[in-house]
């Protein structure tokens, strides 16, 4: 049975200021609809992850929990990792890895230009720079989710806010 993997890229944040860490960078109005919107759209598509992983940035950590209260997971067991801010594409990579076998379908919220590449690293596709609010699905056959590499997957279809709001 195929496990299915949903990489998300936080949704419209409020500029850097100059008194401000990137890593507090909150989620504007608009992002916040837009993850709603995204979260609309992936229940609508029957997708229920039995897991949520996310950077613990206030953008990402907002994103995640939208989209978590959209497709009905609880809110409360969205996982935030430390690594997943800064952490590079291994982070996202050692993340996955890590997920117990019995888990079918996760996702995982995160930053550019980090999501952009692991999906294309899982792929082997031509994502480009993933949209704010993006998600690129990724299926992997006969694997479990300590086998999962480069190449191992297959892009099942990629979205951002913009395009669901045109549907």
């Amino acid at each position: 049975m195929p496990i299915t993997l949903y990489i998300v890229r936080h949704a419209k944040a409020e500029d850097r200021a100059i008194f401000m860490a990137d890593f507090d960078r909150e989620l504007t109005s608009d992002g916040i609809m837009a993850a709603a919107r995204v979260g609309r759209y992936l229940h609508g598509k029957g997708v229920h992850p039995d897991v949520i992983l996310s950077s613990p940035a206030p953008r990402a950590k907002t994103t995640a929990t939208v989209i978590a209260e959209q497709v009905g997971y609880e809110v409360a067991k969205v996982q935030f990792i430390e690594k997943l801010y800064e952490g590079g594409p291994k982070a996202y990579l050692e993340a996955i890895n890590a997920l117990p076998e019995t888990t079918q379908t996760a996702m995982i919220v995160g930053h550019n230009p980090d999501v952009s590449y692991l999906a294309e690293f899982l792929t082997h596709q031509s994502i480009g720079s993933m949209s704010k609010g993006a998600v690129v699905a990724v299926t992997f056959d006969n694997l479990i989710w300590a086998e999962v590499s480069g190449r191992t997957g297959s892009m099942a279809f990629q979205i951002g806010p913009k395009q669901i709001s045109n549907e």
